[in-house]
């Protein structure tokens, strides 16, 4: 099975897939409410982003049928003061890793992982951030990714 895999840019027309995985992702790790036009409000986001040349997508692919994707963009807005050195704000941030369950176990995350990272690496970024799944912080510790010392309190 692993030689018929492989991971490539995700084309124009192939977005919509994209966009349910997106769906998909956050439908398997549960407890997020989605707004009813949340297909419209993805696509919008992701060709924005795409117009600026600030996101990229990639796709697993087995046998021709689209099997697993991820995205990530530069992270180019912030929600704090702007103080840092512009060399050191130039974070890209992966979203929307997603593999359907019969392909998973066979490295398709590490392989749409290396080319998001290979794709931060053109943008020249100096971090890379992700919110892991318990099911994906295997894969991204293998790849090197490290907890920070960010942290989160629900309050409803």
């Amino acid at each position: 099975m692993q030689s018929t895999l492989t991971v490539r840019e995700c084309r124009a027309d192939e977005l919509d897939a994209f966009v349910d995985n997106y769906h998909r992702m956050w439908s398997a790790i549960g407890g997020v409410a989605f707004e009813p036009d949340w297909r419209v409000r993805t696509y919008a986001f992701v060709h924005e982003a795409r117009e600026r040349r600030a996101f990229r997508a990639f796709v697993a692919e087995a046998g021709g049928r689209l099997v697993g994707s991820a995205g990530g963009q530069l992270h180019d807005h912030s929600i704090t003061p702007n103080v840092r050195k512009p060399w050191d704000k130039r974070i890209g941030y992966v979203w929307g890793v997603y593999v359907d369950p019969g392909y998973r176990g066979h490295g398709l995350a590490r392989m749409l992982m290396e080319a998001l990272l290979a794709y931060f690496r053109e943008l020249d970024c100096t971090h890379v951030r992700l919110h892991a799944s318990a099911l994906g912080r295997p894969v991204y510790e293998r790849l090197g990714f490290t907890p920070t010392n960010e942290m989160q309190l629900t309050l409803r």
